[in-house]
């Protein structure tokens, strides 16, 4: 597994999508501040759980969406490459999954 953690830029899987996903996080985005207000506003605790509950779902449907263009983009071309590229590649969406699975 890869330990270089420095941030890659460039084009990524996501990039030819990358204004959909703005956009979808400025919804969740939305959604977080409208938790506050409803905090501020001391609504009721099981309507908050209700927000809060689709806020995680709005980002774990985010990260899986991610992460696929990841698999097809970035594992996809290391794969055709072969050799520790493919093994750092394949560990690297591995760990990402490890961490998506324990949220």
């Amino acid at each position: 597994m890869t330990t270089d953690t420095a941030p890659q830029h460039g084009p990524h899987g996501y990039s030819s999508h990358k204004a959909d996903h703005l956009k979808r996080l400025r919804r969740i985005e939305g959604q977080a501040r409208g938790l506050q207000r409803m905090v501020e506003e001391d609504v009721y605790c099981i309507d908050i759980l209700t927000q809060v509950s689709a806020s995680t779902k709005a980002l774990q449907s985010f990260a899986l969406a991610l992460l696929e263009e990841h698999i097809k983009h970035c594992v996809a071309a290391a794969v055709e490459e072969g050799g520790p590229t493919m093994d750092d590649k394949v560990a690297e969406a591995m760990a990402a999954v490890s961490r998506l699975l324990r949220t």
